[in-house]
Formats: structure tokens, sequence, C-alpha cells
């Protein structure tokens, strides 16, 4: 059986169910209906259409399917002319000559989008939430681990300080959704080229009661369509929110790996290779990965759709059909997958102290230097002091401490017993679990927002 849906590329695979709904043929349609329904009501309001005729279309407009839209779609070429013949057919002559009065096909377009995005974003910011909320549980873990800078080991951090940051970095995202909704959300009227020319002096008021209908604002002037600037900013911020979150995603990938062995995702009964046994790949980690890759690459396109001529042209909306549906489901399907990442991530405290002291503690390098600095020597002096106590640890298999008391002039300024005691890796976790705290209420703050 034919896909019924405009993302049917994703249908069998990518997205919720909840998602697909709302990009469903069926529903773009009844979206459209209800804005033409939503029209004709303002037209009464506003004394332009007869008040009757509204209450007919609602009658026409549910005796309309998608199936038959498209179906119409074949002859006309064109969806919306489609939908309106259709919705003149259901109704009487005289209401007929109402229907889509004054209207330009994209301020029904733009609007039903801008109605149906309303509803995806809501599922995008719920999820977002839940991801924020089982990050949250993992932040208050004080687990000192090594911390990583290029790759190598750098001053000891905690579990809870690592996922703190990817917390903030989601509120931000959350805040960037919150602000562009307002940009983005908004009926687009104003027929052929945007002046309101058919409905005169009563145009804006026909602009103010749809707007009203639908609980949305309005764009205070436009051309044939919306600005495209709105829909650019939505696929930006989904490509800095799936980069965010591919950024865990690796994180996650490489902590995996069997001589680091820190964080990995539970794989139960599912397979990881055909060919070797073994395995337990992070494949839920690497799809997030392969998802974001598009999602950015569909960034380029959106903003490619700002530059239509004049007053526009048709070059942004195929382009749109394909852009819009497919960044939801793939955002969708890469908030399901970090959500149920996370419900199966687990860790090992001992792997993490196991690594903090894999290196004999030279970690505690500007620890060490700090102490010398207080101590009275210039940094220059003390750097090079530390660096020659990380060498020595390196090369005898000592403990930092250790190497550093093997060198008179440390020794004779720190004394052995304090060396030890503050060149402990696990105790130089600074102000880790303030910090995570203070993200998790960052992001709270965020989702109050809207």
């Amino acid at each position: 059986m034919p896909c019924k849906d405009y993302a049917c590329v994703f249908e069998w695979r990518y997205g919720s169910a909840e998602m697909r709904g709302l990009f469903s043929r069926d529903n773009i349609v009844e979206t459209m209906k209800f804005v033409e329904v939503a029209l004709a009501e303002a037209l009464g309001e506003a004394g332009v259409a007869p008040p009757s005729v509204a209450e007919e279309l609602k009658v026409a407009a549910e005796k309309v399917t998608a199936e038959m839209v498209y179906e119409e779609e074949k002859r006309t070429g064109h969806d919306i002319a489609a939908l309106v013949f259709l919705l003149g057919r259901f109704s009487s002559k005289e209401a007929s000559r109402w229907v889509h009065f004054g209207a330009t096909s994209y301020d029904i377009v733009d609007t039903a989008w801008a109605v149906i995005l309303r509803e995806a974003i809501g599922i995008v910011k719920e999820k977002l939430k839940m991801i924020a909320e089982r990050l949250s549980s993992i932040a208050l873990k004080d687990l000192p681990m090594p911390g990583r800078t290029h790759g190598q080991h750098a001053t000891p951090i905690t579990l809870g300080f690592k996922v703190a940051n990817y917390i903030y970095e989601l509120g931000r995202s959350y805040g960037r959704i919150c602000d562009l909704e307002k940009r983005l959300l908004l009926v687009k009227l104003g027929g052929a080229t945007g002046t309101m020319a058919s409905w005169g002096e009563k145009g804006l008021k026909v602009r103010e009661g749809v707007a009203k209908k639908l609980g949305i604002g309005y764009h205070i002037i436009s051309t044939q369509v919306a600005p495209r600037d709105g829909i650019a900013e939505l696929i930006s911020s989904f490509a800095i929110l799936a980069s965010q979150l591919e950024r865990f995603a690796v994180e996650v990938r490489e902590l995996a790996r069997p001589e680091i062995g820190e964080l990995w995702e539970e794989r139960g009964e599912r397979i990881g290779s055909s060919a070797m046994p073994h395995k337990a790949n992070p494949v839920t980690a690497e799809r997030i990965s392969g998802l974001s890759r598009i999602l950015r690459s569909l960034a380029s396109g959106a903003f490619e759709n700002i530059i239509l001529w004049h007053e526009r042209d048709l070059s942004n909306s195929s382009f749109e059909r394909f852009l819009l549906p497919h960044s939801f489901l793939i955002m969708d399907q890469i908030l399901e997958d970090m959500i149920g990442l996370l419900d199966r991530l687990a860790y090992d405290p001992e792997r993490m102290r196991i690594n903090l002291h894999a290196a004999n503690d030279i970690e505690m390098a500007e620890a060490l230097m700090n102490e010398l600095i207080l101590a009275g020597l210039t940094r220059e002096e003390a750097y090079n002091a530390s660096k020659e106590a990380s060498r020595i640890a390196l090369e005898k298999g000592l403990r930092l401490w250790e190497a550093a008391c093997s060198i008179n002039k440390v020794r004779e300024l720190l004394g052995c017993d304090s060396l030890k005691r503050v060149l402990n890796p696990e105790g130089y976790v600074g102000l880790s679990e303030r910090l995570a705290k203070d993200a998790i209420k960052y992001f709270n703050e965020q989702a109050r927002k809207c």
C-alpha cells in the first residue's frame, strides 16, 4: 500500500507516531481546512462576507478528505486550488463565492504550518525536558573521574559536572526555541502580494480575526509568503540542538571503549554484530550522530529559501515540503534515542577511579604549581618544578606527590605529608557539585519561559 504521508521515507523507521501524525497528509489537509474556516469566520465578522458562510463552510470541510484533495490536485496541479474548489462544490453557490476570498495560497499554507509547527515544537520541548530530567539525576553524582582536553587527561572532574555541562547547553537550546516561536508561529494573511487589497480597509480586522481564532499572533507585513527567516531560524536551532545531543552521544561512544570503560549503553538482548557475538556496539549513540548530520545539512537549504525573488517565487515550496516534516521527524528521533540512551546508560565509578590514577596523578601538576606559587615561587619557577615532577613520575612509575617529594626545593617548601594530601586527584574537583546544581537550575528557568 503506498505511503500517504509527506514524510513517507521515515514512516517505518524514524520519528514517533505522534510526530508522524502531525505531518501526515490527513492532518495537513485538516489544518488547511481549519484555516479556511477561520478565514471565512473572520470575513463574516469584518463584514466582508455574509456571516452564514462560515457555518456552511464548516459542514463542507467535514465532507472534503485529504484523498479527495490530492486526487483533485492531479487535475489542477495545485493543492490549495484543489482544496478551495472542493470546498466550493460542497457549499451552496452563494457560500462558494466567498471560500478563500481575497486570500492567496500561502496565506493558507504558511498559517497552517504555524498551527502544525506549534504542536510539533511542543513535542520537542516536552522531550527536551524529559532528557534534562534524566541528566539531572546523573548530574548530582559526586563521582571523581578524569577530565580530558585534547583527548588527554586534564584536571579531575566529577561525572555530575560532566553531565551538567550538557544540561546547561540544552537549556540554552530550550531558551532558543522559546525565543524563535514568537517570530515563527504567526498568521500570514495579506493576499496576492501581501497588500490586503481584496479586503480594503477591513484587511487588518480580517487578519486579527484569523489570528484570534487560531490563538497565535500575526506577521505585521509580508509579501505573498511569510518571511522565511523564521523557518531558517527553526532549522538552525534544531541543528544546534542535534549537535549538542550528538556531543553527548560521542562522549558515550568514546568512554565506552574497552580501554576506558567509564560509560556505556546497556544493550541487553540486542545484537551488536552479525559476525562477532561479543560486540556491544553503541548503535543508539551512533544513530544520533548520523541523524544530526542530516539536520545540519538541511540548515543550509533553509537559508537558501530566504532569498526569494521580488514578492516571492516558488523555489522554496518543494524544498519545504521535504524540509519541515523531515526536520521534525529527525529531531524527534534524536530526542527519542537520547531518552532511550539515558534510560540504558551505565557507568562504573571504580573504573573512573582507576583511570583517574592511571597516569600516576600527573593531572595534579596544576595543583602542585599553585601550591608552589603560594609558597613563594614565581609562576615560571613553579611551572618548571611541576613539569619536572611530572617527568619523574612517569619515568620512575611514582605518584606525582612522591616525585615532587624527591625534588629538594619542592620538599623543603611543602613537605611530603602535605604533598600527599593536596595532590590526591579525588579531592581536586573544585565546585563541581555547586556548578552542577546551577546548571540544573538554569535549565528549569528556561523551561518555565514557555
